[in-house]
């Protein structure tokens, strides 16, 4: 099957309102889709100020604040009749979802009803949210919901064998292929330290700077961060915390890691620049299926240290590229920390390592992958 000839409509929670590491990678997907030929429509809930312009046709699906202090995000009310009328009109030959929301469950069942192929991709373990807002004896209720969705449809795309071998663990037993995530190498090596840029934040040389690269949202592992934080602070380790990203949690943040330098938002070189500067990068998150953040940091000679769990495994070797902690083990954190900050020859192999180690993640290749397999389900139901 030529891809020229594939109609995909893509279903997102969040497809440009609010950036972050899966719609950013949609947004690619959709735009080599669209390079090769390929149709996309995307069905998403919008908003007045996006984050960003989407890539392809964006229809705006009904949609309210999302409730419980996070109204930044929006829930997507379902497929009224003018979204129906207007899927029945483009005539999509595969569904893709991207969530496991309501949008997506509804979707699926639209697709089953009209005889077209579902493939699902996986962004982010949601399961693993409700341990930070206190609802962690639900969790294995949302594993059986999360199971039986992606029991319902035809073909999952993964970034790595962790997830799949956690869907598997699970009990999911739909056919599942990897669509891994590629790296923008232009903007992420190297090259882009700059020391007089750390000088001009008031970071002195001989500081290690340990950075967190992402959206200010508790699931990130921000106590995790606040607490390893306060023991180099307290053990007076030469080291800094640079803190990359915004986000509704900020404020807290702050207060928890007062010594730390925030600069909000970068994009473009400047986050290149910023994360190249980093001595360290600490990913506590558990919520990951990639871990965008930390091949971007590794792209840039920057060792990682991260929780021992999915998406980081698949990336991280563990002693040579960075470090692997148990999720909440603080002091290995710490200790973990301290030996890359207090070992300028460790740390610079350990770079250098890491930066070689990601040569092969390249968007045009992985996404080509995905189209490959968008293209083998499309012809596989035509043959049928």
């Amino acid at each position: 099957m030529h891809p020229s000839d594939l109609r995909i409509a893509l279903f997102s929670g969040n497809y440009n309102y609010v950036r972050d590491g899966a719609n950013q990678s949609l947004n690619r997907l959709a735009g080599h889709f669209l390079a090769n030929g390929a149709k996309v429509r995307v069905y998403s809930p919008t908003t007045a100020a996006p984050a960003f312009e989407p890539t392809g046709d964006l229809v705006s699906v009904p949609s309210i604040a999302l409730p419980g202090g996070r109204g930044e995000y929006r829930l997507a009310l379902g497929l009224p009749r003018s979204i129906r009328d207007d899927l029945a009109a483009y005539k999509p030959n595969l569904v893709h979802v991207s969530a496991p929301d309501w949008l997506g469950h509804r979707a699926i069942k639209w697709a089953r009803q009209h005889h077209v192929p579902i493939v699902a991709s996986f962004h982010t373990r949601f399961e693993t949210y409700l341990r930070y807002y206190g609802l962690q004896a639900a969790e294995n209720a949302m594993i059986g919901l999360l199971t039986r969705f992606y029991n319902r449809v035809d073909r999952i795309v993964v970034p790595g064998q962790s997830i799949a071998d956690l869907l598997r663990g699970w009990g999911v037993t739909t056919p599942i292929g990897i669509w891994t995530r590629g790296i923008d190498h232009d903007r992420f090596n190297p090259s882009r330290r700059d020391m007089a840029w750390r000088r001009s934040l008031g970071i002195a040389d001989d500081q290690a700077v340990v950075g967190f690269l992402g959206r200010l949202v508790k699931e990130k592992g921000l106590d995790i961060f606040a607490d390893v934080a306060a023991m180099l602070h307290d053990r007076q380790l030469p080291a800094r915390a640079l803190i990359v990203g915004k986000g509704p949690a900020h404020d807290w943040f702050k207060q928890r890691v007062p010594d730390a330098v925030f600069t909000g938002h970068l994009t473009g070189d400047d986050l290149g620049r910023a994360v190249a500067s980093m001595d360290v990068l600490f990913n506590p998150s558990v919520t990951e299926g990639f871990g965008n953040v930390t091949t971007e940091a590794m792209a840039s000679g920057v060792p990682v240290v991260a929780a021992r769990a999915t998406g980081a495994i698949d990336l991280i070797d563990h002693g040579k590229t960075g470090f692997l902690v148990e999720p909440r083990d603080v002091g290995a954190y710490f200790d973990a920390i301290q030996r890359i900050a207090t070992n300028p020859a460790l740390r610079a192999q350990m770079g250098e390592d890491a930066h070689r180690s990601m040569d092969g993640y390249r968007w045009d290749s992985v996404n080509d992958h995905a189209l490959q397999q968008f293209c083998a389900l499309v012809g596989a139901g035509r043959q049928e």
